[in-house]
């Protein structure tokens, strides 16, 4: 089913928003901040795809689950997706780790 690939990015993006919203981690706190760092984390990861296509190292594989919108040779359009999504996911999983640090020494300076 063409598309699939890509609604499965989708629903985890927005899975992935849905927890970010509701625990307050990224986006809700800095905006900006966090759409300039999806930015820059996607440029870095296509550069470092477009390094490896060049290379020979990255090859498309051929999937009955791809909408078939190849944005350059070997680089299909759901990867774009994928590599903002790693990069969103990234950024709230930072933020929910930073937040239990937080906790953990906050609890500890209560308890010393």
């Amino acid at each position: 089913m063409p598309g699939l690939y890509l609604l499965a990015i989708l629903a985890s993006a927005a899975g992935v928003a849905a927890l970010d919203v509701r625990f307050r981690l990224a986006a809700p706190v800095a905006p900006v901040r966090t759409a300039v760092g999806v930015a820059i984390g996607t440029a870095f990861f296509l550069a470092w795809d477009i390094a490896g296509i060049t290379a020979g190292v990255f090859v498309r594989g051929d999937s009955p689950l791809f909408v078939g919108v190849d944005l350059a040779p070997h680089l299909p359009l759901e990867e774009v997706f994928f590599l903002a999504f790693l990069s969103y996911l990234s950024l709230v999983l930072h933020a929910a780790g930073m937040r239990a640090v937080s906790r953990a020494d906050a609890a500890e300076d209560r308890a010393a």
